[in-house]
């Protein structure tokens, strides 16, 4: 379905990822794909710079819940990092690239919000584990940090380390010909590390470049898929092999697609860039003849999946991160299990990249699936305030951990694990 690099070259890994104040989230979440000590299904974890860590983490919850919101905070995270430098140039000042913060309180609604990764680049051989994050308001850039640590090391060393408030800028772990091109530059709404890697410093390329290799996909969203099935795959044009690849990769849920036929239109004159017709063929039922129709006639779902197979590929190819919103969206659910399954396959997913996404099909949400901490939940109070929780940490109403033999599906619906809608009834005839 999809080529990948040689088996055991990786890629990188998210260890951990948190944030703060955020939207609907006002307190600290952490979103953990660190191994548990837990027994099932350890086939799938990977050993790597003395981590143990998880292919796939499912978010699960009710409408308004806060689902979208972890999606939007590790979006809005690889945004920032990787654009920043160029934000002085832009109007609107530092407050339009300001995040928007949890409103209903007083305090956190001034506040600035937090976003911090581990993650593991085994690129460089030493398999280092590198902690970095930044805090950002309205006023800019409060605080950023990056740490390193050696596979054989205890603790984290500082890289470089910046306070606005405590007016620090510690930049002792970057090379002293590079140091003063940072503080020259350096604006209040500019990450040192979308900065440096701009000025191809290499320890502020490590987090950009990591970054750049997480993908996002919001299901959810019919302009999503539209866009980005109007994005050709790379090669897709004048590389017949990788038409053939995409047709492989269609037929795993659509065998009746049997190829494309690409068409260069005539140029308006105003426009600088091709562009294409694309058909895909199909063949008549009473012979070997083939007919094509226009791509956007094919189905939701094909053109969904078609519009996701660059950055799958790209993230099965680098080992990166694809971050998947509403996953179910149009969808038979059997599809879904078998777009999981690539990630928990090793077979397939030889450079370890790794799966996040929300969803509402329950009929994922299985101990023959997935591991419990692999399994997340988020739920919003009667204060509006969400919280994020993994089903590994949940405790009952008896003070007991959930077991790996139960049945979470039924579990989940009886309202066992909270982060279920409340319902009441949908009577909209009856006069009040």
């Amino acid at each position: 379905m999809i080529q990948s690099k040689s088996e055991g070259e990786v890629g990188v890994m998210l260890i951990q990822f948190k944030f703060k104040n955020f939207k609907s989230f006002r307190d600290e979440v952490i979103l953990d794909l660190s191994s548990a000590k837990m027994t099932e299904h350890s086939e799938r974890v990977v050993v790597i710079g003395g981590e143990k860590i998880l292919p796939v983490a499912a978010i699960y919850g009710a409408n308004a819940s806060g689902k979208t919101n972890v999606y939007e905070a590790f979006q809005y995270m690889k945004e920032y990092v990787c654009n920043s430098f160029s934000y002085g140039d832009e109007e609107g000042g530092v407050e339009r690239f300001a995040p928007l913060p949890f409103l209903f309180d007083s305090d956190s609604k001034n506040e600035e919000s937090s976003f911090e990764v581990f993650f593991i680049v085994p690129e460089d051989k030493t398999e280092k584990t590198y902690n970095y994050g930044f805090c950002v308001g309205i006023n800019g850039v409060t605080e950023e940090w990056f740490n390193s640590k050696a596979k054989t090391a205890r603790k984290f060393k500082a890289v470089y380390y910046r306070s606005k408030i405590e007016r620090v800028l510690d930049l002792s772990g970057i090379p002293q010909a590079s140091r003063n091109n940072i503080e020259i530059a350096l604006e209040d709404e500019t990450l040192i590390s979308s900065l440096g890697a701009k000025l191809k410093i290499e320890k502020c390329k490590i987090i950009r470049e990591w970054f750049i290799r997480n993908e996002f996909a919001n299901f959810g969203d019919s302009a999503f898929d539209l866009k980005h099935s109007r994005l050709l795959p790379s090669g897709f044009v004048d590389d017949k092999k990788v038409r053939e690849r995409i047709v492989n990769y269609l037929t795993t849920f659509d065998n009746s697609i049997k190829g494309f036929v690409v068409e260069k239109r005539l140029s308006d004159g105003e426009s600088k860039k091709d562009t294409y017709s694309i058909a895909t063929l199909h063949k008549k039922v009473d012979s070997d003849e083939m007919v094509g129709i226009p791509l956007q006639m094919e189905s939701a779902g094909t053109l969904k999946m078609f519009s996701l197979y660059q950055e799958l590929q790209g993230v099965l190819e680098s080992g990166g991160v694809l971050v998947v919103d509403e996953l179910n969206a149009r969808l038979h659910p059997l599809l879904v299990r078998n777009f999981i399954l690539a990630f928990l396959d090793p077979k397939i997913n030889t450079n370890h990249a790794q799966l996040i996404f929300t969803s509402h099909d329950i009929w994922q949400l299985s101990n023959q699936l997935l591991r419990r901490d692999e399994i997340w939940f988020t739920e919003k109070n009667e204060q509006g305030i969400s919280e994020l929780y993994s089903l590994a940490d949940f405790i009952d109403e008896d003070g007991s951990r959930i077991r790996k033999d139960e049945n979470y599906e039924k579990n989940y619906l009886a309202g066992k694990y909270g982060a279920i809608p409340s319902l009441k009834s949908l009577d909209l005839v009856r006069e009040g």
